[in-house]
């Protein structure tokens, strides 16, 4: 069988020994009146506790792995919550897209590392600086260095160290090798290679960490990606609207392997509100344990276009069996 080539295509396998999943309704118990309005992105620390970085009026919310509530923090701090990541020390990583800035803090939000970006001065658009609306964060278990996906108004992957200084960016507007159409989100794998969703060029990128294009992979509008030992897990996103209702495009989370492989995927065909669905996969965790955790945009990529608007599940696990 053909493997993931430098200029792209993805490869499927399905094999009886292929991870197996089973969506969990109703996981997250928000204690009334509490609300996400719309999650957009979930992390997991070291003791399974799963952070969710949502727009309402509670921007972190904390659970433990069975969906019980237990604390949350953060009310006026941010801008509009974009992304999440926790390091192996339990530090979180906030991207916050439209204050154009990243934010290193501790794991209860009570101890501030370092901002990067400038709070509410967007560098040049499309120029290349630090920042335009940053999309997400990953942490190299090699290295220890930050790579940030600078994604709506700018086309980059920015390197820092662990302390917060600048080391390199890599990137501009484009479809060839190394070029972006909105670098969404990315993680870095166990021997260092940088994973990027080229959301709007329908790929993904690998990179090592110091920028050297490695290959590429065809996806449905990759939207978020997380990895652990085995896998990486890929949350595509939906059909354009002139394909709106059309089957299997999007709209589900496609587990690979380390070479890009497809396992297997998740999730049924068509969009939608079931326990088995997707709206818009923006934001995907997963736990020790291989339990996988989605948020989604839920209310603006579907609740805020209801009569009446209203919010959605943005929010789903999904156990592994």
């Amino acid at each position: 069988m053909a493997t993931a080539t430098r200029t792209g295509r993805r490869t499927s396998r399905t094999t009886s020994s292929a991870p197996k999943y089973e969506p969990v309704p109703y996981w997250a118990k928000l204690p009334h009146p509490m609300f996400f309005k719309e999650a957009t992105s979930v992390a997991v620390d070291s003791k399974d506790r799963v952070y969710v970085f949502n727009r309402g009026p509670n921007p972190v919310i904390v659970f433990d792995r069975s969906g019980n509530y237990l604390e949350t923090w953060g009310a006026g701090k941010f801008n509009r919550p974009h992304g999440i990541h926790i390091d192996t020390n339990d530090d979180l990583f906030l991207a916050d897209d439209l204050d154009h800035t990243v934010r290193k803090v501790s794991r209860d939000g009570s101890k501030s590392h370092f901002v990067l970006g400038t709070s509410g001065k967007p560098a040049p658009w499309q120029g290349g600086g630090i920042f335009n609306r940053p999309t997400h964060t990953a942490v190299s278990p090699v290295s220890g260095d930050l790579f940030i996906s600078d994604g709506y108004g700018n086309s980059r992957v920015h390197r820092f160290t662990s302390k917060g200084r600048h080391v390199l960016s890599w990137g501009k507007p484009g479809e060839l090798p190394g070029e972006f159409s909105l670098p969404h989100n990315l993680t870095v794998l166990p021997d260092g290679r940088v994973v990027v969703c080229d959301r709007e060029n329908f790929r993904i990128q690998v990179f090592t960490e110091d920028g050297r294009f490695v290959e590429q992979w065809h996806m449905h509008r990759p939207m978020s990606i997380a990895s652990d030992a085995s896998y990486i897990y890929v949350g595509e996103g939906g059909a354009p609207p002139v394909q709106k209702g059309v089957p299997n495009l999007g709209q589900r989370v496609v587990v690979l392997d380390h070479s890009g492989r497809q396992v297997t995927r998740f999730g049924s065909p068509n969009a939608g509100e079931g326990p088995d669905q997707f709206l818009a996969p923006h934001g995907i965790a997963v736990d020790s344990r291989g339990d996988v955790y989605v948020a989604e945009v839920s209310y603006t990529a579907f609740g805020s276009q209801q009569t009446p608007p209203r919010e959605v599940v943005s929010l789903r696990k999904w156990r592994r069996t």
